[in-house]
């Protein structure tokens, strides 16, 4: 799985015009999905994600987790981010995983943030969404399971 992650003051994603997921503090979730995850790496992922301590404490250093600061977090699924440009200016995409598979995925990866006690809102699977964020800091980490397992 491939996660990019942003601190944010505020984010939403609409589609068609209906907003589907909003936060104020707390972190964007980007998350893909490949052939070879799984239910671990999901476990992982979320794991890593909820305690990610990348939010100021009282001295201004990075020490703090979203549910330190009271945030929630944004998911937002793009299977783009498993695109390949190294051939060519049109990205392949076959590194993402069939639908189905990343459907689940998602879907059980939401369900383990929320199981963490933190408010997690979606995007909705596999429809063209517009997101808009404030990027606090900036503040972006990338995160792949692949360089973990």
């Amino acid at each position: 799985m491939r996660a990019v992650v942003q601190r944010v003051n505020d984010a939403r994603v609409t589609v068609n015009g209906e907003l589907t997921g909003k936060i104020g503090c707390g972190l964007l979730v980007f998350l893909a999905v490949t052939h070879s995850d799984s239910e671990e790496n999901a476990d992982y992922l979320a794991e890593k994600i909820v305690g990610l301590r990348i939010f100021d404490d009282e001295n201004g250093k990075m020490n703090l987790s979203a549910a330190d600061v009271g945030g929630a977090i944004l998911v937002v699924s793009q299977f783009t981010l498993f695109g390949d440009v190294r051939r060519g200016k049109r990205p392949s995409f076959d590194a993402a995983a069939p639908p189905d598979q990343a459907r689940a995925l998602y879907e059980y990866f939401v369900r383990r943030v929320r199981a963490m006690g933190l408010r997690c809102e979606t995007g909705r699977f596999q429809e063209m969404m517009q997101v808009e964020l404030v990027n606090d800091g900036p503040v972006t980490i990338l995160i792949d399971t692949a360089k973990t397992f």
